[in-house]
């Protein structure tokens, strides 16, 4: 993180208000910077070192931002969509803003999304090369087997223009409605779906369960979110 930053990106990196406002609010007197008002939107803040107070309450800086969220069903996986209710209409305006869902869960899919302004550790969560896997919970229509086992851990031919990387597939329970668990380093179109289907069978409820290191916290309900803890973040980052 760099050390100094100008006065009016310090407060909307805040999540204070846009650049615009809180330039305004500068050149109106509303900000102290060590207890002297400071009207220079292009004032430098040492973050480590100066203390900034807006409209007399204390900000607290932060560049990057994390959130665990627990996505219902029926949300698409979006920032903003004219005609369906994306998972960012679930948190609130001050802190909605430059966030963005990584990765994406189908619309029917419940789970965990990590919601952040961290661009680089999006592309690093999501990349082919760092191999991070994401766990998901399923209930599958049919019979579930060690063969299905074994061809989805020597990577299943899924369809003429698609093979899937290997996966692990653990068997909780078999029968006409078989509980698994799976995990997958890829994150293609509708892939579990589309794996299941290559073997005869139909997933009727999925559930991502974790992301890496990250699992999902179960006192989150559908819809919830909240901060990732300090350890979170740095098992994320490993």
């Amino acid at each position: 993180m760099e050390k100094q930053v100008r006065l009016d990106k310090y407060l909307a990196d805040s999540n204070l208000g846009s650049r615009s406002q809180v330039k305004k609010d500068i050149k109106q007197g509303l900000v102290k910077i060590n207890g002297q008002i400071v009207k220079k939107c292009e004032e430098k803040i040492d973050i480590k070192k100066d203390r900034v107070f807006y409209k007399g309450s204390p900000v607290s800086y932060q560049k990057y931002v994390y959130y665990m969220f627990h996505k219902p069903a029926g949300v698409v996986t979006a920032t903003e969509d004219k005609s369906q209710k994306t998972v960012m209409d679930f948190f609130d305006k001050k802190i909605r803003k430059k966030l963005f869902p990584v990765g994406r869960l189908d619309k029917d899919t419940e789970g965990l999304l990590l919601i952040t302004n961290d661009g680089q550790l999006a592309h690093d969560l999501l990349s082919p090369t760092k191999h991070v896997d994401k766990t998901y919970y399923a209930e599958i229509s049919g019979k579930v087997d060690e063969g299905d086992a074994e061809a989805f851990l020597r990577g299943l031919q899924v369809d003429k223009d698609f093979r899937a990387k290997p996966a692990k597939l653990v068997i909780k329970e078999s029968g006409e409605l078989s509980k698994v668990f799976i995990s997958i380093e890829e994150g293609k179109f509708h892939q579990i779906k589309r794996m299941f289907l290559a073997v005869g069978k139909e997933v009727v409820y999925l559930k991502r369960i974790s992301m890496g290191a990250l699992s999902l916290d179960d006192s989150l309900d559908k819809g919830e979110y909240r901060p990732l803890r300090e350890e979170e973040i740095k098992s994320l980052k490993k």
